[in-house]
């Protein structure tokens, strides 16, 4: 059974889906841009016979608190540093597997490096940690990172927060474009059209090129620790490239990589399929 819960952390509601027993092996699903853990609808259904489910909604995504952005600090440290806090102090967990996907890898791989003994494993869902992974779909944040300005920012909100590029995100590159949920990118669109998320979104798009300066940390700690890593990435993402996907290689020889025939959000289309390798890679 599925419950759908708010905790309170520092001062903010927090969101969050869990599924399982709690005594079972605990898997963290860390949800992408611009979606929330609703992006996780169809695979928690498929683990929560065999694992215990946390699946949080960042602050500013999903049911979560959006505090205004002159209020409230919109970086990846900051995302981070609240859903530890949640998963540390008020869900008091101690061990867990990381699901990352997109904006979910920045805030995994912070939590992940902060608190090694912490992780017993890594499911990377085109989720980036390599220079080379950065693909074209980039491009456009690239010139508000260079020079923030407002007409730079009006660029990015046109070309990261309309429909047409919230339903392309889901479709491109799919095996079956008609065949994916409208519901999926229809709710993402509700919540990015809500009052003030704009400042929000392009506040976090502005911060995510200091993702780019933690990339050795968190390779290190991939070097140095060689958590159990499943990698089931979409190879026609625009966004996040197949070369990505391999350079995960280099510091973790052992990890298991799939690459699959879909798109940025994998889950759409492959749920099933990412649900087997997952019981089959975490298998006790």
């Amino acid at each position: 059974m599925i419950t759908y819960n708010y905790a309170t952390v520092r001062n903010q509601k927090i969101f969050y889906r869990e599924a399982g027993d709690p005594a079972a092996p605990t898997i963290v699903l860390l949800h992408g841009f611009p979606t929330s853990s609703h992006m996780f609808r169809d695979l928690i259904p498929q683990l929560e016979d065999k694992f215990h489910i946390i699946a949080p909604d960042f602050p500013g995504f999903g049911y979560s608190d959006a505090p205004s952005a002159s209020t409230f600090t919109y970086t990846f440290d900051n995302l981070a540093a609240y859903i530890d806090e949640l998963l540390f102090t008020t869900l008091d967990l101690t061990k867990f597997t990381i699901y990352v996907q997109d904006y979910g890898a920045p805030v995994g791989y912070r939590i992940a490096a902060a608190h090694p003994e912490a992780i017993t494993g890594i499911i990377v869902q085109n989720g980036n940690a390599y220079a080379e992974g950065i693909g074209a779909g980039f491009d456009p944040l690239k010139t508000l990172w260079a020079n923030r300005t407002p007409e730079n920012e009006a660029a990015t909100r046109t070309a990261m927060l309309s429909f047409e590029t919230t339903r392309f995100q889901y479709t491109h590159g799919t095996k079956n474009p008609a065949a994916i949920s409208p519901d999926s990118y229809t709710l993402d669109q509700y919540f990015l059209d809500r009052p003030g998320n704009a400042e929000i979104q392009i506040d976090l798009a502005y911060d995510y090129q200091n993702n780019l300066k933690h990339y050795p940390t968190w390779q290190a700690f991939f070097r140095n620790y060689q958590p159990p890593t499943l990698i089931v990435w979409g190879q026609n993402d625009p966004f996040f490239t197949v070369e990505g996907a391999k350079a995960y290689l280099r510091d973790i020889p052992k990890a298991e990589l799939n690459l699959i025939d879909t798109g940025h959000f994998a889950l759409e289309e492959e749920s099933h399929f990412i649900a087997e390798k997952i019981r089959t890679f975490f298998a006790a």
